[in-house]
């Protein structure tokens, strides 16, 4: 049992005195773990950072075991960021929701290039649109994903400014007026307006993504939002200035 590919790490967690259980999101092999010997020393932590991308071998002696793991450092997109909190926070999020949402072992290539994707964007200005983005991608490739190419009352696709949260469809200004108070504002960077929005937009995006990233994923799981994904809520709350 061996297979080598490129992968981005999730997680690193200590196991004994200086092994670490290390999950990769890998592009042929999914969400997959094993145990890297001697990942608990200095030299490999800088490796093993969430976020990095990996060249990583794994052995086993049967498939279901843990198996080891080797990774070398190809991209050290952890580095980049380790300067900036907000974009650091959104690296940790995104790493954080991949590894509690997929399932092990099960290879999501395009959710995996979207994951690179977005590690790449996040050392770009426009990093916040990227991220909401991404979720609202992760959602669609798990088979989540929201309807916003047209009004679910009208079927027209102009003035869309709701989102109903129990269909995941997209509701017109006009339609929506009288229910407003219950249903998701949608962006208009998610509704075809660019790349540009402020921080009431982003953080509209985060309540979107976030409501059905708990439905869909989280709550059927009987695990909450994971802690990464709130902290860069708050710091993104925090720094527009919202209560």
């Amino acid at each position: 049992m061996e297979w080598t590919d490129e992968g981005i790490v999730l997680s690193a967690r200590k196991h004994g005195e200086t092994s670490a259980i290390v999950t990769l999101l890998t592009r042929a092999y999914g969400r997959h773990a094993g145990l890297v010997r001697g990942g608990a020393g200095k030299a490999a932590r800088g490796i093993l950072q969430p976020g990095n991308r990996v060249e990583a071998h794994w052995r086993a002696r049967l498939a279901e075991h843990l198996g080891t793991l080797t990774c070398e450092m190809t991209h050290a997109f952890a580095a980049a960021v380790l300067d900036d909190a907000a974009r650091l926070a959104a690296l940790s999020s995104a790493c954080a929701i991949a590894e509690a949402a997929l399932p092990e072992r099960e290879p999501f290539p395009s959710v995996y290039d979207g994951l690179l994707a977005l590690l790449g964007a996040i050392e770009n200005d426009v990093w916040p649109v990227a991220y909401v983005r991404w979720e609202l991608g992760l959602l669609t490739q798990l088979g989540f994903g929201l309807d916003l190419s047209e009004c679910a009352a009208t079927g027209r696709n102009d003035q869309l400014a709701y989102v109903s949260p129990k269909s995941g469809r997209a509701v017109s200004l006009a339609a929506g007026e009288p229910y407003k108070g219950r249903l998701l504002a949608l962006p208009a960077f998610l509704a075809g307006g660019g790349n540009g929005a402020g921080p009431g937009a982003l953080l509209d995006g985060l309540r979107l993504t976030g409501h059905f990233l708990e439905r869909h994923l989280f709550a059927p799981m009987g695990v909450p939002m994971p802690a990464a994904r709130r902290r860069l809520e708050e710091r993104l709350r925090h720094g527009a200035g919202a209560p």
